[in-house]
């Protein structure tokens, strides 16, 4: 089996985006309450969305279940206030209940937080607790900057977060942190956004004893970690140079990563420096490469080529990036799939 840890609803009927700029209008209007409900959006509308885009893909690909979750761009928690972000949160964690529910053996659901910039973590608990216990969600995804390009909130191992992080253990889930929307111009989204969010994330890691705190605390980075692999020697030495443990014993237990990595060498160098039994496989498909490489005449996201052509690779640690690394870092996939 093959399991994708990052997919999200990127072809969502195109009255969810409507609703939101008339949304956020509505707010920097004045409304900062009483928003309206969510648009009409039938279970037609969904199965086209999702079986021409998808799940069209997924069955070209070979890919069997994708763990889905809404639109990371559009989270956008430095939009409005609190009460938008959840309110907004609400709305799109519980379309993908729907989609998952349309398509319960391809689709497993992970939510997004109604984080907002200076409002605690930990009032994300009661969102997250009733996409866990209540909707069947397997994970979440963390926004590790929520003013969306500008870091004004303590990092992720300050104990401003550690509310948040007790819930996540109680409920045995890992979340991805994964960044919004940019709104600084100095950072496009994907290219650069996406990019700082992972390897600052993880450099927070390397200073921190985070995981003392919470041994069974689990983090998956994505975008095959930004750019982490590239410079594992560098932060080996810093963590050296600290005085650090070994980064294979301080956050190797805890962290993985994905194989968003949109060419082969990218993949190689991420197999060959991070062991495999901390690599999920993930194409964040569709997402932020749509199209084709001149070089290879294959989509660029399309990232089972990739592990297909890892030199070496055993059969063990194969599937283990396929499917085995997923279902221990996302425990309840097991029951969702069987249920």
């Amino acid at each position: 089996m093959i399991i994708d840890c990052h997919g999200h609803f990127t072809t969502v009927p195109t009255q969810l985006r409507s609703y939101r700029k008339e949304q956020v209008a509505a707010f920097d209007a004045g409304k900062t309450s009483g928003f309206d409900p969510a648009p009409e959006i039938t279970d037609d509308e969904i199965r086209a969305s999702i079986e021409g885009g998808q799940l069209k893909l997924m069955d070209e690909r070979g890919i069997d279940a994708t763990l889905f979750s809404p639109i990371a761009g559009l989270m956008g928690h430095h939009l409005g206030n609190e009460a938008l972000s959840i309110h907004w949160s609400r709305i799109c964690n519980d379309l993908i209940a729907r989609v998952a529910a349309l398509y319960p053996d391809r689709f497993v659901p992970v939510c997004q937080l109604p984080q907002s910039p200076g409002v605690e973590p930990a009032n994300c608990i009661p969102e997250l607790t009733r996409c866990i216990e209540e909707l069947g969600f397997v994970g979440c995804n963390l926004n590790p900057d929520p003013s969306g390009g500008y870091w004004t909130d303590p990092p992720l191992t300050d104990r401003w977060w550690y509310p948040l992080y007790e819930k996540l253990v109680e409920l045995d889930v890992p979340a991805m942190i994964h960044v919004s929307a940019s709104c600084n111009p100095n950072f496009h989204g994907t290219g650069a956004h996406y990019l700082n969010g992972d390897t600052s994330a993880f450099m927070q890691l390397i200073l921190s004893d985070l995981f003392n705190d919470f041994p069974t605390l689990r983090f998956v980075i994505p975008h095959g970690g930004g750019a982490v692999p590239y410079h594992w020697g560098r932060y080996r030495g810093i963590a050296q140079d600290l005085k650090r443990p070994p980064l294979n014993e301080l956050l190797l237990d805890n962290v993985f990563f994905d194989t968003c990595v949109y060419h082969q060498p990218g993949v190689d160098l991420l197999a060959n420096v991070i062991p495999a039994k901390n690599i999920l496989f993930g194409s964040e498909m569709i997402g932020a490469v749509r199209s084709i490489d001149p070089e290879t005449g294959h989509y660029f996201d399309d990232t089972r080529r990739y592990i297909e052509g890892l030199e070496g690779l055993s059969a063990e640690d194969r599937a283990l990036i396929y499917e085995g690394n997923a279902r221990r870092v996302y425990p309840r996939i097991a029951a969702r799939l069987a249920a």
